[in-house]
């Protein structure tokens, strides 16, 4: 699951140590001396579209409520272990039971799962709604010259090409006619938008929550066979002590829930801004949305 966003990661080395820094710029959380709760909240995140994009969201409204957030972008397997050393105390896109399953094992008895917000983390293989008669993988099995027998894909490396290449062409017999074409996310999405402007034929695999669902005329293909597998959990995670620590930032995640089409909209509008100008354009989706916003930030 890596967008154009992912291939930004930091490399192993860099990521070590910037938690390190992260760690040596103090715990958020509740003052030994004082007793009251802090307003200084420190959250983690990955270079994931939709991390970013809730991420940016949540700075924005705790800021507005007079905390003090910092954000530090790390690789998920410092996350994981920043949060067991209690910094940073907050993270907000934990892929559960799969994808983050073996961090999870190894650090989730140190750690508080605050709750799930979104629950339909899935792999698809996508193509435009003007294909009104493409409605299930079983659908493509003798269309493959239509589309150049080619299924346009991501990164080879991905969980979702070895998904579509292992799994889904083989169950739905599309070996002999299809192949799935890797290069990157930059590259599917390339051929994506030249695609629907032209409203010709294309098939791609894509996952949930992405925000090509928000700019892009798609739909899902059924898969009947399930070959794709199933939906996973995105939670957010806190660092031991997190709930007592921060309530009523514990009260707002427990109550945090977002639709696909409204965090796919929040990831297109933050996604479309410019690099640094993240806040600015949660700030304006949470604007346009109050109704979302007071059902869990009470703004």
């Amino acid at each position: 699951m890596l967008s154009s966003r992912r291939s930004r990661r930091l490399t192993a080395l860099v990521a070590a140590l910037a938690a390190l820094v992260l760690l040596a710029s103090g715990c958020g959380g509740r003052g030994a001396q004082t007793g009251q709760e802090s307003k200084t909240i420190n959250i983690g995140y990955i270079a994931w579209d939709e991390d970013i994009a809730v991420t940016y969201l949540y700075k924005e409204l705790l800021e507005r409520k007079g905390y003090t957030v910092n954000t530090t972008e790390l690789e998920v397997g410092p996350i994981y272990a920043g949060l067991a050393q209690r910094n940073p105390d907050l993270f907000l896109d934990a892929w559960l039971p799969q994808t983050h399953g073996d961090y999870w094992k190894q650090y989730g008895p140190q750690l508080e799962d605050l709750g799930v917000w979104y629950d339909q983390g899935t792999l698809n293989i996508a193509v435009p709604k003007y294909l009104t008669d493409i409605n299930s993988i079983e659908d493509l099995k003798g269309r493959g010259a239509e589309f150049n027998g080619v299924i346009t894909g991501i990164d080879p490396g991905a969980g979702l090409s070895r998904t579509t290449k292992d799994s889904a062409i083989p169950a739905y017999g599309l070996g002999g006619e299809y192949t799935l074409q890797t290069s990157s996310t930059t590259a599917m999405l390339a051929a994506l938008d030249k695609a629907t402007k032209d409203q010709k034929p294309i098939v791609v695999t894509l996952w949930h929550p992405h925000w090509a669902y928000a700019r892009y005329p798609l739909k899902d293909l059924q898969d009947p066979k399930g070959a794709m597998g199933k939906a996973e959990e995105l939670h957010a995670i806190g660092r031991a002590g997190f709930s007592q620590d921060f309530p009523e930032v514990t009260q707002m995640i427990k109550k945090f829930k977002l639709t696909d089409d409204q965090l796919a909209s929040l990831e297109n509008e933050i996604n479309s801004a410019q690099k640094g100008q993240e806040q600015q354009a949660a700030k304006k989706w949470a604007d346009a949305h109050p109704e979302v916003i007071n059902s869990f930030a009470g703004q």
